[in-house]
């Protein structure tokens, strides 16, 4: 009799006065595909992932081409192609960079040599300015799920087949310019700020002084040209420039060209 009782299904006890509450429906969720890709694509790079707007172009970044392999820095102030990782690492700290806002829809990017990258007139990117002009700064295409950066010159940059230095020679995107913007930084973090960079413009300016200028005989010296052209040098997105300019007119500066 056990074994019969055994095999009864047994169900639960309904009272009189309730209602058989309706079976739920297991619905299938459309996005589980979605959200494995996206698990898998982090799991393979570190948890890198793709940045796919320009609010977060912003902390530390990494650029992917190809497959695991990333943008390097040299301590020349070239770049070229890192050699592939294994799944599941993240880039290597010369892979890595620090992006900051420079503009509508443009970012500029400092290495791990404190240098902004640029570009040159022959369409070599180049990491060896101390300040953020018009050839530091960088322009993101999204477009179909794919990305490419866009120089200032109008050109994408892609890897050299020759050598795998990084330039911009194109002016349309292919194959070899779609790459892959990577952050490991919180979505949650706020915009990354230069210390130098807190406070109004004469405040910038004199923070920036501070950095570079060596005190000899403990004078600060402040350019005099007054807040009125880095307010039009902030405007143009070229204060970097500008204090760097202002900076190399005065004697003390050890850092000045």
């Amino acid at each position: 009799m056990a074994d019969e009782y055994a095999a009864v299904k047994r169900a639960k006890l309904v009272f009189k006065g309730d209602k058989p509450k309706a079976k739920k429906r297991k619905h299938k969720n459309k996005d589980n595909s979605t959200h494995s890709k996206i698990d898998d694509d982090l799991e393979k790079h570190g948890n890198w992932w793709k940045v796919e707007k320009i609010e977060d172009l912003t902390g530390p970044i990494s650029i992917e081409f190809g497959n695991l392999s990333y943008i390097s820095a040299l301590d020349n102030g070239l770049f070229t192609l890192g050699a592939p990782h294994n799944e599941g690492e993240g880039p290597s700290p010369e892979e890595i960079f620090t992006a900051f806002p420079a503009g509508e829809n443009k970012f500029a990017l400092k290495s791990g040599y404190g240098k902004y990258l640029g570009i040159s007139k022959d369409g070599v990117v180049i990491g060896r300015s101390d300040a953020v002009g018009p050839m530091e700064q960088w322009e993101p295409v999204w477009q179909d799920g794919k990305t490419a950066i866009l120089s200032s010159l109008n050109k994408f940059v892609c890897v050299n087949n020759e050598d795998d230095s990084i330039v911009a020679i194109r002016v349309s995107a292919t194959n070899q310019e779609f790459c892959n913007i990577r952050s490991n930084r919180s979505k949650v973090v706020q915009k990354v700020v230069v210390p130098e960079e807190e406070g109004n413009l004469a405040e910038v300016e004199v923070n920036y002084v501070k950095k570079f200028q060596k005190f000899q005989d403990k004078k600060l010296r402040i350019n005099d040209a007054g807040v009125v052209e880095l307010k039009r040098a902030k405007g143009d997105g070229n204060l970097h420039e500008t204090l760097l300019d202002r900076r190399a007119k005065m004697k003390a500066d050890r850092y000045c060209k």
